[in-house]
């Protein structure tokens, strides 16, 4: 009991003291963490950045021919890429939710949530692959405007991106099923390009199916 009263208050020949030791430091909290991967991110702002220059190109050339850009818009409509812009919100809420049960350590929910992600995304290829058919079909190719140029081949390159992403849920999936799917950060990781899929095509299709009205 001594050892807790100050030096002038221990008896006569009582040794002196410890010193108290100093309180553990508190672990720093992880209010600052980020989803993936860094190399992951790096990735994807540089694919976004290449989009994006796109995208700068396609509004001037569509501000210099506004008439013929929104002839081109007119004749693809807008029922297929807004169907297909209502399954990829889906999807991107499913994986949201996927991320969080792998968070819970719910892998069999993650995994029925991945499912469904995974079936908007087959959807959405589906679909697509349908438009183009529709589209040729019809006498629009990548050579009839300026506009189904960019429709084409835009949408293409989207279209793998999407089977990239798929290809990745699916073996997160599979990973998950065996037991093996390891750190949250892959799943984040995952995720995360799927979010990214799903922000392009929101910028798609309002650029190559409701830009440029008359």
């Amino acid at each position: 009991m001594t050892a807790d009263l100050p030096d002038f208050l221990l008896p006569a020949g009582a040794p002196p003291a410890r010193a108290a030791a100093p309180a553990p430091a508190e672990a720093p909290r992880a209010d600052g963490h980020v989803p993936g991967e860094a190399g992951l991110w790096v990735f994807l702002l540089g694919d976004m950045t290449l989009f994006g220059a796109f995208f700068v190109a396609f509004v001037v050339q569509g501000r210099a021919d506004p008439s013929g850009f929104a002839d081109g818009a007119a004749a693809l409509g807008t029922t297929t890429g807004g169907v297909n812009t209502l399954v990829l919100l889906t999807s991107s809420l499913l994986v949201a939710y996927a991320v969080r049960a792998v968070r819970e350590g719910r892998s069999g929910v993650a995994r029925v949530l991945l499912t469904g992600t995974v079936a908007c995304g087959v959807g959405f290829a589906v679909l697509k692959t349908g438009e183009y058919a529709a589209e040729v079909a019809a006498g629009n190719t990548p050579t009839t405007s300026l506009l189904f140029t960019y429709w084409f081949v835009l949408t293409g390159i989207h279209l793998f991106h999407v089977a990239v992403g798929l290809v990745l849920l699916g073996v997160l999936w599979w990973r998950l099923r065996a037991g093996t799917a390891g750190r949250v950060r892959t799943t984040e990781g995952a995720a995360a390009y799927w979010h990214m899929v799903d922000l392009l095509w929101l910028v798609l299709f309002a650029l190559l199916y409701l830009g440029f009205p008359r």
